[in-house]
């Protein structure tokens, strides 16, 4: 099921009617990633205001779903002693089915019942599984043949997957929060599913000459064989030839299926019913009626056809690669406000949630760099729509936090003149203020030139991993009339005059390098949207952060961890997990990993967020270790680059990482991406300038694909990474344009319908008293359909040019196809864990495959 966004608040407000003394605590699953926990602060904050009582668990693969599942969520369920109660799915298991993963339920059940547990899922992963969103309703299979399964689910308050007001939560259920795109994209697939789910099965081997017998002769009658269902299961019997569509399963460190199309639950009487009903019929001297009728065979052939054209709806639905959509912090966010809750500190929380996304690569085309990033200041992964999400925030900015009317002018004058906040205005400012942040890293907490030396925006454009590339920022240096000596100083001990006229000439200058997008552009008079401008929080005077500086830092506690970091460092600085064996279920390590050295960072960048005075104090702390880990990015990336380590292959771009100083810290997937990130940044920009994506191809003109894996010597593996080739920039003027055209083009062609509808009928009239056929009636109604089914295919290949990222897909074939030892367990399905020495056949098989589509 899911919900929709205009219903967000529906069934927060029941959980809160329904909550008393004994019921069970609300728990809450939680993706290791930035937006991930600024969401859970945002519904712990939620939840605390209300005294509901709630239990985190840290997730950071399917393996430990799975076993949260089976130790903490099974035991929920009233079928198993449990008073059921309410699971949270923060940033986990939107691309798989559940109810089976969570152990809620069984391919052999014949009723999906989920105990009274209801399963809400917050994730901005893309595509979603459909079985958890037109599905995952309990009681959909109970044997009522005779009653109509629409009107009864629209009885629940659910009409064909949609929950609508009058549902209420009883019987459990998943529950998908819909963020606009089911409503507005997946109205086709809605409808494919539910047909699938509806239709009487069918063996589908047969070729459609009917070479088999009727349909009565297989998976009707009792004993028979059963064929390998549409959603990827097979029995033990089944063959490995037979027909349908392919296989999408991922194994998990538990050995389980992980799934990744919707299940279907059979219902046993209306099988046997339609059973009963295509059976021969018994009497010798049948009706002129029955005579009439269609057969056996020809009605297996078309419900055969229609079996795989809605088949095919669904598989291009998958197929189509990997992506991103709102950030669940503002999803959530969203929910605080329509309560009535929101604040400055919910606020903050879902401004970083929306800015981790960009750092990490999460864009509309999965992960991968973006185009976005040319239009300048913070836009990064979401095109048109993640600026109207940052405009929506800074909205809500100007709201919660005016002005003070004897600093208005003041502020004023800030902005107008660029000048990056450092300071707060006073010992208890903790306001949210808009600032034009430049495209550094760090900038307050660093010096200007390490800041923009180590900024993965601006080092691959300037190709400062060679000697001319570090002689080109010094000279941009010296162009801003700014010494190396005072660049090298920190930057807020900078002289004041050069901190006010740094925006004015990066205006100036940057344009000569080629850094269009290093800083956002001068606003129009009028303007108050502000657009690319960043958001900047104070804490009196203990510290002055930008969102996108937490957001590195979150990241760098969660991917690295305090032991990691180098000599200098001060591990006492970041708190040890607190309290694990109370408020955590410890089912043993992640994988071969050590689960025991994942909680610590979880914990120490959940308390890092925290909304109390000690926040500033803890990512403060945790600043030598973001540095830590960008310098390494710097010196890995340089020398990759450097020492020509990066081979072209067919479909990709690789590099491996297996030496070097740094090699322990790229065995996260984390730390591994943004340092993909980095490196196929700077190929791209290379391409651009050689002019090699005119020479490539339309496909190669966003950039190369790039696979990039990471030794771990510890465990005898290799962590791999495939990143897009970019070109997730939607020219949403251009195609609101082309929509227009079209809608004008519809007018008139239902003008000339309704001109051919009228000579049609006069002809048909005209050839009823001649006694002629219709074989031009047909053509022009051909013609017609024609014509609608052209302009579909141009609205499917605009969308084609997302060039979205299909590694994940790819990663499942070959793993069919090959012998390669390869566990698929992270969420990000374009990360995956090969073993040392099945790397290179593993490579070569990919090396074929279609990774960006």
């Amino acid at each position: 099921m899911y919900l929709p966004r205009q219903l967000i608040s529906h069934l927060y407000l029941q959980l809160l009617r329904s909550h008393h003394p004994l019921s069970p605590p609300v728990l809450i699953l939680v993706a290791l990633e930035p937006d991930a926990l600024c969401a859970c602060r945002i519904l712990t904050a939620l939840l605390k205001r209300d005294y509901i009582p709630h239990k985190i668990q840290p997730v950071a693969g399917y393996g430990d779903l799975a076993r949260a599942g089976e130790e903490l969520v099974r035991p929920m369920q009233t079928t198993n002693g449990g008073s059921g109660g309410v699971v949270v799915c923060l940033g986990v298991g939107g691309l798989v089915d559940l109810g089976e993963i969570l152990a809620l339920t069984s391919p052999e059940d014949e009723v999906e019942d989920m105990g009274g547990v209801e399963i809400w899922v917050f994730d901005a992963r893309r595509p979603w599984n459909l079985g958890n969103v037109f599905g995952g309703q309990a009681g959909i299979g109970q044997a009522m043949a005779e009653i109509d399964v629409n009107s009864r689910r629209r009885g629940r308050g659910v009409d064909k997957g949609r929950i609508t007001p009058a549902y209420t939560s009883k019987n459990g259920g998943i529950v998908v929060f819909d963020d606009g795109d089911i409503d507005e994209d997946l109205a086709k697939e809605r409808d494919a599913y539910h047909a699938l789910l509806e239709m009487p099965e069918v063996d589908d081997d047969a070729s459609d000459d009917g070479s088999t017998g009727d349909m009565d002769d297989d998976d009707t009658q009792p004993g028979s064989r059963k064929r390998k269902s549409w959603s990827g299961r097979e029995d033990e019997d089944d063959s490995e030839d037979e027909d349908g569509p392919p296989r999408q399963r991922k194994r998990s460190n538990s050995g389980s299926s992980i799934v990744s199309s919707p299940s279907r639950r059979r219902k046993t009487a209306i099988n046997s019913s339609n059973s009963s009903r295509s059976a021969t019929p018994t009497s010798d001297s049948p009706s002129p009626a029955e005579q009439n009728q269609p057969s056996a065979r020809s009605l297996k052939r078309r419900l055969i056809q229609l079996k795989r054209k809605h088949e095919g709806v669904l598989q291009a639905y998958y197929s189509s690669g990997t992506s991103y959509s709102e950030p669940i912090s503002s999803l959530i966010y969203s929910l605080a406000s329509e309560l009535g809750r929101e604040d400055n500190d919910l606020l903050w929380l879902s401004i970083v949630g929306v800015s981790s996304l960009e750092l990490s690569g999460r864009t509309m085309t999965g992960v991968g760099v973006s185009n976005t990033s040319d239009t300048g200041g913070s836009a990064g992964w979401g095109g048109q729509r993640g600026e109207h999400i940052r405009q929506i925030l800074r909205d809500e900015v100007h709201r919660l936090n005016p002005p003070d009317p004897f600093e208005r002018d003041l502020d004023i004058r800030g902005e107008i003149n660029g000048v990056i906040p450092t300071t707060a205005r006073s010992p208890t400012d903790t306001s949210i203020r808009l600032s034009p942040e430049p495209r550094f890293l760090l900038v307050r907490h660093w010096s200007l030139y390490e800041s923009m030396l180590h900024s993965p925006y601006l080092a691959p454009r300037l190709h400062v991993w060679t000697e001319n590339g570090r002689k080109r920022l010094n000279k941009l240096l010296a162009k801003m009339g700014i010494s190396l000596n005072q660049s090298n100083q920190f930057y807020t001990h900078m002289d004041m005059e050069l901190k006010r006229a740094l925006r004015g000439r990066l205006l100036t200058y940057a344009p000569m390098y080629g850094l269009h997008g290093l800083v956002p552009p001068e606003p129009s008079a009028n303007a108050s949207s502000r657009e690319g401008w960043g958001f900047v929080r104070c804490w009196g005077w203990k510290a002055c952060l930008s969102a996108t500086d937490v957001g590195v830092i979150l990241g760098a506690i969660l991917e690295v961890g305090p032991h990691e970091a180098t000599a200098s460092w001060d591990a006492k600085r970041l708190p040890r997990a607190r309290g694990s064996n109370d408020e955590i279920e410890n089912g043993g390590g992640i994988g071969e990993s050590d689960l025991a050295s994942l909680l610590p960072r979880f914990w120490s960048a959940y308390d890092a967020l925290s909304l109390t005075s000690e926040s500033p104090t803890l990512l403060m702390g945790a600043l030598p270790l973001a540095q830590h880990l960008h310098r390494a990015i710097l010196r890995t990336g340089t020398s990759l680059l450097s020492k020509h380590q990066i081979r072209h292959l067919r479909a990709f771009r690789i590099a491996v990482v297996k030496d070097g100083p740094d090699v322990k810290l790229f065995t996260n997937p984390g730390a591994l991406t943004k340092l993909a990130l980095w490196v196929a940044e700077a190929i791209r920009v290379q391409e651009r300038e050689r002019g090699d994506s005119v020479k490539i191809g339309r496909k190669r003109a966003a950039g190369t694909p790039l696979v990039l894996a990471g030794l771990d010597e510890d465990r005898d593996l290799y962590v791999v990474v495939g990143t897009g080739g970019g070109g997730g920039v939607v020219d949403f003027a251009a195609m609101s344009k082309r929509q227009e055209e079209r809608r004008k083009k519809k007018e008139t062609k239902d003008k000339k319908q309704k001109e051919r509808e009228e000579r049609r009928a006069k002809r048909a009239a005209e050839r009823a008293e001649r006694g002629e056929d219709e074989d031009e009636e047909e053509s022009d109604e051909s013609e017609s359909s024609s014509e609608s089914e052209s302009e579909d295919e141009q609205d499917a290949h605009s969308k084609k040019h997302l060039l979205r990222n299909r590694f994940g897909i790819a990663f499942q074939e070959v793993v069919q196809e090959t012998n390669a030892r390869v566990r698929i367990d992270s969420f990000d399905h374009c990360v995956v864990e090969v073993q040392k020495d099945d790397l290179g056949g593993f490579l070569e098989a990919l090396s074929f495959r279609s990774v960006v589509g």
